[in-house]
């Protein structure tokens, strides 16, 4: 494989610079689908590259993998800071420039999105609430309740929370659940979601997972030994990899 880092200039959402790594496939001539990886609360553009060997298991899918840096922001467009657009960054700018670099599949067929954590959220939230955008979605670990569970409450995160929802966000554009409940099964995104046992969103997941089921919403839901760490994710992001490329048409 091949990698590059993309550093965009700041006509962008975000009205400011951000850098991007690839992992780009070195044989076949494309064009070539897209998987986009999101990094957790603590993380960067750098992280999945750093501390997995993602690059090693997609060494011979016909696969881009694009790992943007987007924060705090939840990829989410901030109730608060007009400037913290980090859905339309993730939604609009990035993908129009991947496709603009890089041979690419243009269209939802091409597109699959997946992050931990944080970048979990993002990924379900950003394909249900942006069907025409992407195909596939997968959570590693992901705050799939995040909303529910902590934008309203005393936790240390609250006030940042809030700052990014707004005071009305059950309910809101931005809740997992409204998003699924409202979702339409003829353009919804295939689904994959996995979390360890030893995990503190552990319960956030068994909740989404039983809400999904209440409402006839196929997905894949993987539970097992494991925190909420890096050895975790290194073997999750091996094993949803061929499940990607197969709903990517290339496994």
């Amino acid at each position: 494989m091949a990698v590059c880092e993309i550093h965009f200039n700041s006509d962008n959402a975000l009205e400011r610079m951000v850098s991007v790594n690839v992992i780009l496939p070195e044989t076949g001539t494309g064009p070539f689908p897209v998987y986009y990886l999101l990094h957790g609360l603590s993380d960067d553009h750098t992280a999945w590259q750093r501390r997995t060997s993602v690059e090693r298991y997609a060494e011979n899918l016909p696969l881009i993998i694009v790992m943007p840096n987007s924060g705090r922001g939840f990829y989410t467009d901030s109730a608060l800071n007009p400037k913290d657009k980090y859905e339309t960054f993730v939604t609009r700018d990035l993908i129009q420039r991947v496709d603009t670099l890089f041979r690419t599949i243009p269209t939802r067929e091409g597109r699959a999105i997946g992050g931990l954590s944080m970048g979990g959220y993002g990924a379900v939230k950003l394909a249900l609430k942006h069907p025409d955008l992407y195909s596939a979605a997968v959570s590693h670990s992901g705050v799939l309740a995040m909303i529910t569970h902590n934008v309203q409450s005393q936790e240390p995160w609250a006030r940042e929370f809030a700052d990014l929802f707004g005071p009305n966000a059950i309910g809101g554009p931005n809740d997992v659940h409204t998003l699924a409940e409202k979702s339409d099964p003829a353009t919804r995104p295939a689904l994959w979601i996995d979390c360890g046992t030893e995990d503190f969103l552990f319960n956030q997941n068994e909740e989404m997972h039983a809400y999904f089921q209440t409402l006839g919403i196929a997905h894949e839901y993987f539970t097992m030994p494991g925190d909420h760490n890096w050895a975790f994710w290194d073997q999750q992001i091996q094993e949803a990899l061929p499940w990607v490329a197969k709903n990517l048409g290339i496994g």
